[in-house]
């Protein structure tokens, strides 16, 4: 069956009512997998659709061919599909230009980040992408692989040719996102590049930025079951919910889409709904994913349709998380768990609870200790977050097959050893920070793992 292009698209699929040919690429964004095509690149299409500007999307991959290989054929088209209990809605995004591998076109990525009509490059590079020590310095080593390079070289031809800087947009689910790019982005130039500290201070902006929108990976049966909606073989199609949300910092260095006008936040301060986010819809989906893992689940939706796990989720947020955090104004706490765990229930998703276990090491300092820190400095605890702790340290143990983690072997070790709950939480522990469990932690801990 024929693949889609801009030459067949079908008639039953919304299709951008832009003409693509007439815009020009205006972001780069690294690190182009699903959640971009269904979050950035979605609320990009749009802004173009009903407001105009040349805000194409050149993608970047670090390492994997594969999107390239998906979308290339397809001339950077894709299929969203939103799943609900109502149904599948189709669109079909035309945001994407191009995906470039880069070991392979370095050349083109320097040109695209250079060009005089790019004005803002994110990043969804997931939060090892990042290349931080475990003390949250940049580790030089790492970074060399990574964006950093050819970036710094892209700000280096823009200085030296007077074109203006560029807008720095993290939408990684990181803790003060904007913030740590700019720290981590300041480190590699004053390693490397010295002479630009300065003029990327004044001339780039790294605003922070909140997203959310749960977005599955996709499996064969999905590609099967779109294909047989738009009678074409879609290879990059993204399922994802009807729900998303995206908050940015007003903190331009130039132009941008008009993303507010279809519903995008751009306000003064992202932290209360960074946090919210965070410690609440995070932190249950980890609990989720490895509670859920524990009790012999594969979904989200099975595992909050467990009583007992559902319970457990509720605490998490209601009660654990929620009493941490500042709500943006006019937003309810209580409304949002419940918004929440009726997400959490979509079954057409499928939405698998290995994919949130990936990377526990980078996620659970902000989405579980910061929580636990808190509640400790107000003499809470936090059962919920503990039973998750024990199921994460069972995960470790490979209870649900090889750990998928950039710190997996180091890990693994600690949660096999004598006294797992020290040896990663204990001043010196492998995951060390703000929260020190108490006896009594542990003791709730060390319990959960004998069952």
């Amino acid at each position: 069956m024929s693949r889609i292009s801009a030459q067949n698209l079908p008639d039953n699929a919304a299709l951008p009512a832009y003409d693509r040919a007439a815009k020009s690429i205006g972001i780069v964004h690294f690190g182009l997998g699903a959640f971009t095509r269904a979050h950035q690149a979605w609320y990009t299409d749009r802004a173009m659709e009903g407001h105009n500007g040349d805000w194409l999307i050149a993608g970047i991959s670090l390492r994997s061919p594969t999107v390239g290989e998906q979308l290339n054929p397809q001339d950077g088209l894709y299929t969203l599909a939103e799943k609900s209990g109502e149904g599948t809605k189709l669109r079909v995004i035309g945001s994407v230009a191009e995906v470039i591998v880069a070991p392979e076109k370095p050349s083109r990525i320097k040109a695209l980040l250079s060009a005089p009509t790019t004005h803002i490059v994110t990043f969804t590079v997931t939060e090892k992408g990042y290349c931080r020590k475990a003390d949250g310095g940049l580790d030089l080593t790492l970074a060399a692989g990574g964006f950093y390079p050819l970036l710094a070289e892209a700000l280096a031809a823009r200085k030296a040719a007077g074109i203006g800087g560029l807008t720095l947009l993290s939408c990684d689910n990181l803790a003060d996102n904007g913030h740590q790019l700019k720290r981590l982005m300041g480190e590699y130039l004053a390693a490397h590049h010295p002479d630009l500290v300065d003029w990327v201070a004044a001339h780039c902006t790294f605003p922070c930025s909140m997203v959310d929108r749960i977005v599955p990976s996709t499996t064969d049966a999905d590609r099967a079951e779109v294909e047989g909606l738009l009678a074409l073989r879609d290879e990059g199609v993204v399922m994802t919910e009807p729900f998303s949300q995206w908050v940015i910092e007003d903190s331009f260095a130039g132009p941008r889409p008009a993303w507010e006008a279809v519903g995008a936040q751009i306000v003064a301060d992202v932290a209360p709904y960074e946090t919210a986010k965070l410690r609440m819809l995070n932190g249950a989906h980890s609990a989720l994913a490895y509670c859920g893992l524990a009790a012999g689940y594969t979904y989200v939706h099975q595992a909050v349709g467990d009583p007992a796990l559902r319970d457990m989720a509720l605490r998490l947020m209601r009660e654990e998380a929620a009493p941490t955090i500042p709500a943006p104004e006019g937003m309810d706490l209580a409304a949002y768990a419940a918004a929440l765990i009726e997400r959490f229930d979509n079954p057409a998703l499928n939405h698998r609870l290995i994919q949130i276990a990936m990377d526990g090491s980078q996620k659970i300092p902000q989405r579980w200790l910061a929580t636990l820190a808190a509640n400790q400095a107000q003499g809470r605890s936090c059962p919920a977050i503990l039973s998750a702790i024990a199921a994460w340290i069972k995960h470790l143990r490979g209870q649900n097959g090889p750990v998928d983690d950039p710190r997996a072997a180091e890990l693994s070790e600690v949660a096999k050893g004598d006294d797992p709950v020290h040896g990663l939480f204990a001043p010196k522990g492998a995951m060390a920070g703000p929260w020190r469990p108490t006896d009594q932690d542990a003791g709730t801990i060390r319990s959960a793992l004998s069952l």
